[in-house]
């Protein structure tokens, strides 16, 4: 029986980071022996609302499916989010396991053996594992020091191998939305696909995705992982060319997005009440934290705001609010994001107040 076969695997997965994802109620309720009912969760920019009740009901009433394969190319979902977005369902692609799905996707059509793809850091550290996973290198292009992304830059990092740039608006952990204008520039200045990450684009002032008719060489991708509340589900859907779509869906995994998925993403984009609180409480919330906290907090458009707690380094004081039974994101596993900064989710107004008082304490304590 072998234990091992390494050389099995194709050598590009050796190169991959693993994946460090956001702590888990469980691991924090073992680790500091605390009540998981007592722990509030604000690390992985989830919806405290929970999921939309029609998004629930969808999945119950699908349960008896469970035997049956959902369309291939998620038709019904595209459809439901033609009318939600405006673009037609031909503009549209639907993927599992969340925006993930559409990223791997993506790779697996666009990218060979040596080719490069752009990634501004700090920010969403997924972008790096597809790429590496299908022989791609990442070419990483440091933001400024306010996270701004300076356009330049990002060109003049493109070579030959480019095929894709990832870009993220808001950005994550960040916050800050990408200006319309350096994307343009962008656009009109690369042989390459640019990809916007529009993850957190609800709780933002405004989004990108129009551009998407006038240039045949950007991808917008969505989620229901944030403001729908359904992260579990792992649902994403992707606004790109007509041109595209054919392929993309040519090179995809077909069935990608499970039947009750597929239902609770067409219930949930029905609910406007569900969406519109869960804006309302994300925007206020920000707002509360922004002012509470006492350290600098930058201004954000998404469902979290990113503190800087220097002199304190972010390992320290994410480990004193884990002791007191409250989950925030030590940033110090993002690419350039230095030691100092925590990320921390919109609650609701009770788990908020709580925060503002551990960063209190902590600031006094440690």
């Amino acid at each position: 029986m072998f234990l091992s076969r390494p050389e099995l695997i194709k050598k590009e997965i050796f190169d991959i980071d693993e994946y460090i994802p956001g702590k888990s109620i469980e691991e924090i309720a073992l680790a500091y022996k605390l009540d998981p009912a007592s722990i509030i969760k604000l690390g992985s920019n989830e919806n405290p609302l929970g999921p939309s009740s029609k998004a629930v009901k969808a999945l119950v009433e699908a349960a008896p499916l469970a035997n049956i394969y959902p369309s291939a190319d998620a038709l019904e979902l595209r459809e439901a989010l033609s009318e939600y977005t405006g673009f037609p369902a031909s503009n549209l692609v639907a993927s599992g396991p969340g925006m993930d799905g559409l990223l791997d996707g993506l790779c697996r059509l666009m990218i060979e053996k040596g080719d490069e793809v752009i990634v501004p850091t700090p920010t969403f550290a997924y972008y790096e594992l597809p790429s590496r996973a299908c022989g791609g290198k990442p070419i990483f292009v440091q933001r400024n020091s306010d996270f701004s992304l300076d356009p330049e830059k990002v060109l003049e990092a493109e070579s030959s191998r480019t095929k894709i740039i990832f870009l993220c608006s808001p950005n994550n952990p960040s916050g800050n939305l990408l200006p319309e204008v350096d994307l343009r520039k962008i656009l009109e200045n690369t042989r390459s696909l640019v990809f916007v990450d529009e993850a957190y684009v609800e709780f933002a002032e405004r989004n990108l995705a129009e551009l998407v008719k006038e240039y045949d060489n950007l991808v917008v991708g969505r989620t229901f992982s944030k403001v729908f509340g359904l992260a579990g589900l792992r649902l994403g859907y992707g606004i790109m060319p007509e041109w595209l779509v054919k392929e993309y869906i040519r090179a995809a995994t077909p069935f990608s997005v499970s039947l009750p998925a597929l239902k609770a993403g067409i219930a949930a984009l029905s609910d406007t009440d569900h969406l519109r609180k869960s804006i309302k409480i994300a925007r206020e919330g920000r707002e509360y934290l922004k002012g509470k906290i006492p350290f600098i907090v930058y201004p954000s458009q998404a469902n979290f705001v990113l503190v800087d707690v220097a002199p304190l380094k972010a390992k320290a004081v994410t480990e004193y609010l884990m002791k007191k039974g409250i989950i925030v994101r030590s940033c110090d596993s993002f690419r350039e994001a230095g030691e100092t900064f925590i990320r921390v989710t919109v609650g609701i107004p009770e788990q908020n107040e709580k925060v503002v008082r551990a960063f209190i304490a902590a600031k006094k304590e440690i």
